[in-house]
């Protein structure tokens, strides 16, 4: 099973400014991202306390229901 990490590779490099390459490129950056989590809650609980910027959570709830419906189910 992919990881989140290895999920959201896919959004680094994109054109245009999104917010998930942002937040892509925040996580790839992040020496201490849970890079080999599937786990919600521990991703979650790490972006709480090490948010990236003010939206973040938002952007990381609507990708990982897109992460579920690919990967996890």
């Amino acid at each position: 099973m992919r990881s989140f990490y290895h999920f959201m590779m896919k959004y680094r490099g994109m054109k245009k400014n999104a917010l998930e390459r942002q937040l892509a490129d925040w996580i790839f950056q992040d020496h201490d991202f849970p890079k080999h989590s599937t786990s919600h809650d521990e991703i979650s609980r790490y972006l709480e306390w090490n948010i990236p910027f003010s939206s973040a959570l938002q952007v990381f709830d609507e990708l990982w229901e897109v992460y579920e419906a690919e990967v996890l189910e």
